[in-house]
C-alpha cells in the first residue's frame, strides 16, 4: 500500500531543496489562478449589476410607446408619432388577464425653483401604479390620492437628490416648489435608491399626477395623451404570451385596418434583460476560458521541470528501487511533487487574485464580485493540471531500469 504521508514529506523536501526553481515553476499556475478569479469576478459583477437593474425597474415588464412618424420620406424615432392614451393602458389592464398593472408615463426635463435654489431634473407625470410596478416606497409623506389625479392637483413627490439640491436638511413636506413657474406642494419623498445598473441617478426625479402633467405642465397633442405605458405581467412567461393580445387590442382601439402598420411599439423588458444576462454569462465563460490558458501553460512548465528533475535524480530513483521501492512508489513520488507544486501555486494565485479584484474595484468603474465557487474552481483545476502534466514524468521515472539508473552519472 502506498504511504502517502511519507511520499508527501519526500515531495516537500524535494521542493524546498530547489526553492527558486519551484517558485518559478509555480508561477504559471499562480498567474493562471489569479487571472481566472479576476475574470470570473468581473463577469459575475456584471451579472449582478444587470439583476440590480432589473430589480430597480421592476419585474415582468412590458413597455408600450407611441410609434414612428413619417414626414416627406423622413422617419422619426420611436415615440415621434403621438398615439398612446391613458385609456389604452386602462383597457389593457382590464381586458388582458395576464397584465396585472398598467401605469401611464408622460415626462420631460424642466427647471425647478425653491426659494433661492434651482435644479434641472426630469418631471414625470404618472399615477400610483408606477410606484407599485417599480416597488418604489416613500421615505415619508403620502402618495397621490384619487382626488389629486381626478382634479389635476398641483402636488409633487420628490426623489432624494432633488430634496438635497433644493432643500438640504430641511423637511420639504408641504413646502412649495415651482415647476415651469407654477407652484406645487410637496406631499412625499421617495426612499433613496442610488444609481441604477446603467449609472443613472434614480433619485433625481420629480413625480406629479398624470392629469396635472397633461393639462397644466406638458403640452399634449390630444386629451389623455401619454408618452408610454408601463405594463406589469403576472409572471415572466406572461410577458411573452400576452404581447400578441396587447397588439390586437391596441390595433382595434386605434382603428387600424389590415393594411396599416402598428402605430405603437411593444418592448418586452424581461426578454431584453434575459438577453443581457445571457451575454454576460457568455462573456464570463469566455474570460474564464482565456484566463485558463495560463493554467495550461503553467502545467506545461511543471511537466518540463519534472522531466528535468527525473533526469537529475535518476541515480536516486535507482537506489530507491534497489532497496525495494515499487514502480507505483516512484510514480506517486513524482505525481505528489507535481500536485504539491500546483496546489501551492493555486493558493498563492488565490491571494493574488483577491488582491487583483480589490485593485480593479478601487481603480476602475467595474464592480467585480467574488463568488466562493469562483475560488474553488480554479484551485481545483490547478490541482488537476498538476496531476495531468505530472503523470508523464512520473510514469517515465517508474519505468527506469534499476541497474541502468544506478549506473547513471
Amino acid at each position: 500500500m502506498v504511504d502517502l504521508k511519507t511520499i508527501f514529506s519526500i515531495a516537500i523536501r524535494a521542493i524546498r531543496a530547489n526553492k527558486m526553481r519551484s517558485t518559478l515553476t509555480s508561477l504559471g499556475i499562480i498567474i493562471g489562478v489569479a487571472a481566472v478569479i479576476v475574470m470570473l469576478a468581473i463577469g459575475n459583477g456584471a451579472q449582478i449589476s444587470i439583476q440590480n437593474e432589473m430589480r430597480t425597474m421592476g419585474s415582468n415588464l412590458i413597455i408600450v410607446r407611441s410609434g414612428v412618424s413619417t414626414s416627406s420620406g423622413a422617419r422619426g424615432g420611436h415615440g415621434s408619432q403621438p398615439t398612446m392614451k391613458l385609456s389604452d393602458g386602462n383597457a389593457i389592464q382590464e381586458k388582458i388577464p395576464a397584465i396585472k398593472l398598467a401605469a401611464p408615463v408622460l415626462s420631460e426635463v424642466a427647471q425647478l425653483v425653491a426659494g433661492n435654489n434651482n435644479w434641472s431634473t426630469q418631471i414625470t407625470g404618472t399615477d400610483n401604479r408606477n410606484f407599485l410596478i417599480k416597488e418604489w416606497n416613500l421615505a415619508y409623506g403620502r402618495m397621490f390620492s384619487e382626488g389629486d389625479v381626478k382634479n389635476a392637483a398641483k402636488v409633487a413627490i420628490l426623489g432624494q437628490t432633488v430634496v438635497n439640491e433644493l432643500f438640504g436638511d430641511v423637511d420639504p413636506i408641504n413646502k412649495t416648489v415651482r415647476i415651469k413657474g407654477m407652484p406645487f406642494r410637496i406631499i412625499g419623498v421617495l426612499e433613496e435608491r442610488g444609481q441604477s445598473g446603467m449609472g443613472q441617478d434614480q433619485d433625481d426625479e420629480v413625480f406629479i399626477p398624470i392629469s396635472t402633467a397633461q393639462k397644466k405642465v406638458m403640452g399634449v397633442d390630444f386629451p389623455d395623451q401619454v408618452k408610454f405605458i408601463i405594463l406589469q405581467a403576472v409572471d415572466a412567461e406572461s410577458t411573452y404570451t400576452s404581447q400578441e393580445e396587447i397588439r390586437l387590442l391596441l390595433r382595434q382601439r386605434h382603428n387600424l385596418g389590415a393594411n396599416k402598420d402598428d402605430d405603437f411599439v411593444i418592448r418586452n423588458l424581461t426578454q431584453m434583460m434575459e438577453m443581457m444576462q445571457k451575454s454576460t454569462t457568455v462573456m464570463t465563460i469566455l474570460l474564464g476560458s482565456i484566463a485558463s490558458i495560463s493554467l495550461l501553460v503553467g502545467g506545461i512548465g511543471i511537466m518540463n521541470i519534472m522531466l528535468v528533475s527525473v533526469t537529475e535524480r535518476t541515480r536516486e530513483i535507482g537506489i530507491r528501487m534497489a532497496i525495494g521501492a515499487k514502480s507505483w512508489d516512484i510514480r506517486w513520488q513524482f505525481l505528489m511533487e507535481a500536485l504539491v507544486l500546483s496546489l501551492i501555486g493555486g493558493l498563492m494565485g488565490i491571494l493574488f487574485g483577491l488582491l487583483g479584484v480589490h485593485l480593479v474595484k478601487a481603480f476602475t468603474s467595474l464592480t467585480p464580485s467574488v463568488n466562493l465557487l469562483y475560488i474553488i474552481l480554479p484551485f481545483s483545476f490547478a490541482g488537476l493540471v498538476g496531476l495531468f502534466f505530472g503523470f508523464y514524468p512520473a510514469y517515465k521515472a517508474s519505468l527506469l531500469n534499476p541497474i541502468n539508473a544506478l549506473r547513471y552519472e
